[in-house]
């Protein structure tokens, strides 16, 4: 009985000694990553001087690709919600042939180098482009327009957001769809009062991350849209024609992307952590 009684304790007595030490170890081993991961963005926060990012807001040139960010992401971000929710429902609920393809398809942007894609999308709606020479006899042009860093910013981020709303989507039980659609409830409403509030948070998180995808979005904007000031450089491209021109420019850009990307993830994790709480 004693045997029985006194093993717990010593494994348990085992454990607590053992883990200091096992996380101790594990720390000193990860320093090294730790520390090429951390110093970059430590010698950015040093190397700009508070005072001259101060100033650099009364530089044109960072409110004007400031604004045409947050404008484009924005757009871009909408877009992806709008058209990207229906296919997102259609893959985490529908079974048909040649799904697995369909999302395969939808993921590709996600893994295509920027410049592939920046191709891509200049051959498509390019004046001599699949869709763009009839857009460019419609007196449409889109190439080099704020409405291509729109379209660059959706086809890279969008299906960041589709595959979230993806598994958003597929991890709302169907019992409880049921239920109301056996109290009456119309499909729509179905979707609208059950679905849509319990992968409400994923998908929030989902968007998050497409908008940061969008914002940070560099080689197939400067292929499809250029970098043109005030029309279609945004904060990436500034950041690259500030460092050959200013550098104290593209610092301050780089330190104010920075920022925004800590939020983001900080946000992210904070959806999420709350999806995990509530579930």
């Amino acid at each position: 009985m004693e045997r029985i009684t006194t093993a717990p304790r010593t494994v348990l007595v085992w454990r607590k000694r053992s883990l200091p030490l096992t996380t101790v170890g594990l720390l000193l081993a990860s320093l090294p990553m730790l520390a090429y991961l951390l110093l970059p963005l430590l010698a950015l926060i040093a190397r700009v001087n508070p005072a001259t990012l101060v100033a650099q807001f009364a530089n044109p040139e960072i409110s004007q690709a400031l604004g045409l960010s947050f404008t484009t992401t924005a757009c871009s971000t909408l877009l992806g919600l709008v058209c990207g929710t229906p296919l997102a429902y259609l893959l985490a609920r529908g079974r048909f042939p040649g799904r697995s393809l369909l999302d395969t398809l939808i993921e590709l942007p996600m893994v295509l180098p920027p410049s592939v894609a920046g191709i891509a999308l200049l051959i498509t709606f390019g004046r001599r482009g699949l869709v763009g020479a009839q857009l460019n006899e419609a007196g449409l042009s889109v190439a080099f327009t704020t409405l291509a860093v729109v379209l660059a910013q959706t086809f890279v981020a969008a299906p960041f957001y589709i595959k979230t709303a993806v598994a958003g989507f597929a991890g709302v039980e169907r019992e409880l769809e049921y239920a109301a659609a056996t109290d009456g409830a119309s499909p729509w409403q179905v979707f609208t009062r059950i679905t849509l509030p319990l992968a409400g948070p994923v998908l929030l998180g989902g968007l998050v991350m497409s908008w940061a995808r969008a914002l940070g979005e560099f080689g197939a904007t400067i292929i499809f849209a250029g970098n043109f000031p005030g029309r279609t450089q945004t904060m990436p491209l500034a950041i690259y024609l500030g460092f050959e021109m200013n550098l104290d420019l593209a610092l301050s850009l780089a330190l104010i992307m920075l920022a925004l990307s800590f939020f983001i993830l900080w946000l992210v994790k904070a959806i999420l952590r709350q999806r995990v709480s509530a579930t």
